[in-house]
């Protein structure tokens, strides 16, 4: 996820845990220019969540070990129902038997190592540590309207973007389910314990837009959209128009999502429209050109109804020219499609900065000349470390 160039003087940034000792072993070696990573790199697995099951296999994980199968909906009713994160809580269940079924059910898989706000509070990003020491980050942005959590799929990317502090850092493995999972339910927590400025509130949207490429990491990206989208006690009751699924282009899986028929946003992270600067900008470019991903989207958006979001982040004097703003919208116009630019937040000793405001303004004329929507993403989070992989950096 992209944002715009934050200022971290004002920050807030209480470490919420103590930092625990980093295992320097899963850090993976940068990648080289243009390497491309598919494969997580294997690792001990994190503990198995209700997140990771469906309603049918906790109930087979309790009865397995001796339990009465129906305290399987009993926890899940408080996990996504009420949203209570200690046993304590569950005045239903034994006061006896809830640690035992604590452990099996919920074991605790992220760690808040720490947290910056801005936005006067409305926008928090955290900084969780995983059970084998990687880091992942997510944010919780508070709108009028709306409260969005934007979520890590992947602890790294092996997607090797130039201009993303993430991909420059590597892969170091796939989360699994129900990390995801809990990324958004803590967000859902906060909310609705009134934590955040605003009152009481409640989750409504879900971007995977944080660290990693969710395609990639697509069975644990899945189970997660249908986690947080079935109903209470199954899931957390969210629409799937509400939640958006980004990828650099894995043509082959927006094959399989539009297979799927869940109706929720495709986001395609563009950048260029053409492949000889997409080849630097988006590697994977290399696998799949830009006609073969749009293709893919275009027949997504064919079999869902769904419009596609196309994500473009704007790069001073490298993809903001006219020129190439005109050339997006030639391929985009009569699409259902539309066109979210972004301003570049750069990362530390990047050369990559934001475009100059006249020549952003000159590419949003160029495509609405198009007759394509267009929009400049809202700019949240100035007092904090915006760009995905930022603040993992920072403390490491």
């Amino acid at each position: 996820m992209v944002l715009p160039k934050l200022d971290t003087a004002s920050a807030e940034a209480p470490e919420t845990a103590p930092a625990e000792a980093v295992d320097v072993t899963i850090a993976p070696k940068p990648p080289r220019p243009g390497e491309l990573t598919f494969t997580s790199p294997r690792r001990a697995k994190p503990p198995r969540h209700l997140a990771d099951l469906t309603s049918a296999e906790r109930k087979k994980a309790l009865t397995e070990l001796g339990h009465q199968g129906f305290r399987a909906a009993q926890v899940s009713k408080h996990y996504f129902g009420h949203l209570a994160d200690d046993p304590a809580a569950w005045t239903d269940v034994p006061a006896a038997k809830r640690e035992e079924l604590a452990g099996i059910l919920t074991p605790k898989l992220l760690t808040p190592i720490r947290e910056q706000t801005a936005d006067n509070g409305t926008t928090r990003k955290t900084l969780w540590r995983l059970f084998d020491g990687a880091t992942v980050e997510s944010v919780l942005m508070r709108y009028r309207d709306r409260t969005t959590m934007c979520v890590s799929s992947q602890a790294g990317c092996g997607m090797n973007c130039p201009f993303c502090a993430t991909g420059q850092a590597g892969l170091t493995r796939n989360m699994s389910t129900g990390e995801i999972v809990e990324q958004v339910v803590a967000g859902a927590r906060a909310m609705a314990r009134g934590e955040v400025p605003g009152g009481p509130g409640r989750v409504s949207n879900v971007v995977f837009m944080g660290m990693g490429e969710p395609l990639a990491n697509y069975k644990a990206v899945i189970g997660a959209v249908r986690r947080l989208t079935e109903p209470v006690p199954d899931g957390l009751g969210l629409s799937a128009r509400h939640i958006t699924v980004s990828t650099v282009g894995l043509v082959p899986a927006i094959e399989k999502l539009t297979a799927e028929a869940i109706p929720v946003t495709l986001a395609v992270s563009l950048h260029a429209p053409d492949d000889e600067l997409r080849d630097t900008l988006v590697p994977v470019n290399t696998r799949w050109n830009v006609s073969e991903v749009l293709d893919a989207a275009w027949r997504y958006a064919s079999v869902t109804k769904r419009r596609v979001s196309i994500e473009y982040a704007l790069i001073k004097d490298i993809n903001d020219q006219a020129w190439r703003a005109d050339r997006l919208g030639r391929m985009l116009r009569n699409k259902l499609a539309h066109v979210n630019l972004i301003p570049l937040n750069p990362t530390p000793g990047s050369k990559w900065t934001a475009s100059r405001p006249q020549d952003e303004a000159e590419f949003v004329r160029r495509l609405q000349e198009w007759g394509v929507p267009v929009t400049v993403r809202d700019t949240r989070g100035r007092d904090i470390d915006g760009a995905c992989g930022q603040l993992a950096a920072a403390v490491k």
